[in-house]
């Protein structure tokens, strides 16, 4: 079973909560960076420039900013808290990332050409976008407020009021609608249409933009990246035990085929044992009809070396090639020379003393002889000659 099968019977993620705030609530500045800086120089730079350009302390404003990888400004945006209603601030308990509205459209121009402006429509105000530059990074940022009615000529009214605040404008992009969050983003990923318009981020790009109080934000990181290794551990478990679920059943698949072949090996055993019997049966014959004994042959070979102090008790071929005899001795010593001694000889394949015992001074012992087949090939005899007839003349 698969991860994705297994994800079937888990139950359904909630959806996904984003926050967009209005404009209006925050104020908004660009401020300079120095060059070859990196993302948490500028953040602690952006807290600075926040802390001395606000009316209020830090610990009173919510805030955020936008800076990209080489911009030579980074823009910041900070909301008196108290501008906020509690039970709006109730709603974001459990929400992904908290943006003002103008944030979400900044990744959909990655590189922009001087001098564009881009308008940014909203619910109760219009909100104005001036790059300087092709960093990505506004330069000015202006919301322009609509009545509570407001008709497409507010709109335009208010378009134009924003545009007339930038300086020179050669580029002019004007977005169809209110960006939106895309409930089908990827994990970890933030996607945002405003009509064709789409800005994607990631989850390290969003989090300096969240509003939020930072110290908050650090402990929800914790906090999610331990639950995603607590979450993929259990992954790995539902896994372990499917897997293991699936050797079982394996197992107990084996277990029944090997039932059936130890029956089927049982029930052949008898004809297998009945053909073996056979066949060493008719091996014996052909030796027994085919060749013959030489016991005298393998004794004499034997005596050539035989010690004189040993004796002959008894002898028993075993075998065409094999001689086993019992012997004795007053002379223990001479059984390891006449064992070697025979297993020097080139028609001797192997000799061997079983069981030697000692008793009164005289040792006894079996000695075991295994002859190589070559050594008794006989030689066939001389072909006689057919005696001559004398011829008889008349």
């Amino acid at each position: 079973m698969s991860l994705t099968s297994l994800k079937r019977f888990l139950p359904a993620a909630p959806p996904r909560h984003i926050v967009r705030v209005a404009d209006a609530l925050f104020f908004v500045r660009s401020v300079p960076v120095a060059d070859g800086i990196n993302a948490a120089d500028v953040a602690a730079q952006a807290e600075l420039a926040v802390e001395a350009l606000a009316p209020f302390p830090v610990a009173q404003l919510y805030y955020g900013h936008y800076w990209k990888a080489g911009a030579k400004s980074v823009l910041i945006y900070a909301a008196y808290r108290k501008r906020f209603t509690a039970d709006e601030v109730a709603t974001w308990a459990d929400a992904e990332v908290i943006l003002p509205n103008f944030v979400t459209v900044l990744n959909g121009i990655p590189a922009p050409l001087p001098a564009t402006a881009l308008v940014l429509p909203g619910a109760s105000s219009v909100t104005g976008l001036y790059f300087a530059d092709a960093s990505g990074v506004p330069s000015l940022v202006r919301v322009e407020p609509l009545p509570v009615e407001a008709t497409e000529a507010d709109c335009d009214a208010a378009r134009v009021t924003l545009l007339g605040a930038f300086p020179e404008i050669l580029h002019v992009v004007k977005l169809d609608a209110e960006p939106v969050f895309d409930a089908a983003s990827p994990q970890e990923q933030f996607v945002f249409r405003a009509g064709v318009h789409e800005s994607l981020f990631g989850s390290n790009e969003v989090a300096p933009l969240d509003v939020r109080d930072k110290g908050e934000l650090e402990s929800r990181r914790r906090a999610h990246g331990r639950d995603v290794i607590l979450w993929r551990t259990f992954i790995g478990c539902a896994a372990a035990i499917a897997l293991s679920a699936l050797l079982e059943l394996g197992l107990v698949g084996t277990s029944f085929w090997q039932i059936r072949r130890l029956a089927l090996e049982a029930r052949q055993k008898p004809v297998v044992e009945a053909i073996m019997t056979s066949q060493a049966l008719a091996t014996r014959i052909e030796e027994l009809s085919n060749k013959r004994l030489l016991p005298f042959e393998m004794l004499a070979l034997v005596n050539g070396v035989r010690p004189d102090t040993i004796q002959f008790m008894r002898t028993v071929t075993s075998g065409l090639y094999k001689l086993e005899v019992e012997a004795q001795t007053s002379a223990s010593g001479d059984i390891d020379v006449l064992r070697t001694a025979l297993n020097r000889l080139a028609s001797c394949q192997n000799a061997e003393v079983v069981d030697p015992r000692s008793r009164d001074g005289v040792s006894t012992f079996k000695l075991v002889v295994t002859f190589r087949p070559e050594a008794f090939k006989e030689t066939a005899p001389e072909p006689v000659p057919a005696p001559t007839v004398p011829e008889v003349t008349s």
